[in-house]
């Protein structure tokens, strides 16, 4: 959890480096639009950081490229990180009983 945690933190940061350079951020629907056309992405997984801000995960599951996006609250969605060798994973919680 705290690694989900990390990433949306860092990806929350670099959004404002990425607001400063308009060439990587357009409307939600553009983007989403390019990244299912372009790379035959879609959407995996999505969450709202403490600042509103809505971190979504791309990939396709055939190719196994990703990439994560930031949407600011009212703003444009912006390319943040991108990536290969995407996998699902769907891990339990550890065993935290101290009698283990």
């Amino acid at each position: 959890m705290s690694k989900i945690l990390n990433l949306a933190c860092a990806a929350t940061f670099l959004a404002t480096a990425a607001t400063a350079q308009s060439s990587n951020c357009a409307q939600h629907a553009l983007v989403v639009e390019r990244l299912a056309s372009g790379y035959g992405e879609s959407r995996q997984s999505i969450g709202v950081g403490s600042d509103n801000t809505v971190v979504e995960v791309f990939a396709s599951l055939e190719t196994g490229t990703w990439t994560i996006t930031v949407t600011m609250p009212g703003g444009p969605t912006c390319l943040v990180a991108s990536g290969e060798a995407f996998q699902v994973l769907a891990e339990g919680l550890p065993n935290m009983d101290s009698g283990a």
